[in-house]
């Protein structure tokens, strides 16, 4: 059931089971990130990390959804960690506290996910670490 793969993709690769992207993504998946965009599994896994790498105790929930619609899903979640430092121009002391929001949209295809496209609340986050 698409929101069950749904959950799984947030509250467990989200949270640390990167290894999972090899489950849950189709060979040929294409991540959508504002600015970026991310192929197959390998791909995936690398952004996880590029995302975690700031932040310590990483924990992402789910706030709305998943909300399915044929082959789509949408929810609503939160990231929240503390930050430990890295981010070119965040000013933050290592250990502050962030945590904002964003929006999922995925497609899926034959039991796993073939394609993602993510907006999150850049202005809070920048805040948060005082990004200039």
């Amino acid at each position: 059931m698409i929101s069950d793969l749904y959950r799984r993709w947030l509250l467990e690769l989200w949270n640390g089971d990167f290894d999972l992207a090899r489950r849950l993504v189709t060979p040929g998946f294409a991540g959508h990130w504002p600015g970026q965009e991310v192929s197959g599994p390998e791909g995936l896994i690398e952004a996880l990390r590029q995302a975690h790498e700031p932040f310590d105790d990483v924990k992402v929930t789910l706030d709305v959804g998943p909300i399915v619609d044929g082959d789509l899903v949408s929810a609503r979640w939160t990231f929240g960690g503390a930050y430990r430092g890295g981010l070119p121009g965040a000013t933050a002391a290592s250990g502050t506290r962030i945590a904002f929001s964003g929006h999922d949209i995925l497609r899926a295809h034959e039991g796993r996910f073939a394609e993602y496209w993510v907006i999150s609340d850049a202005q809070t986050f920048m805040r948060q670490l005082d990004i200039g």
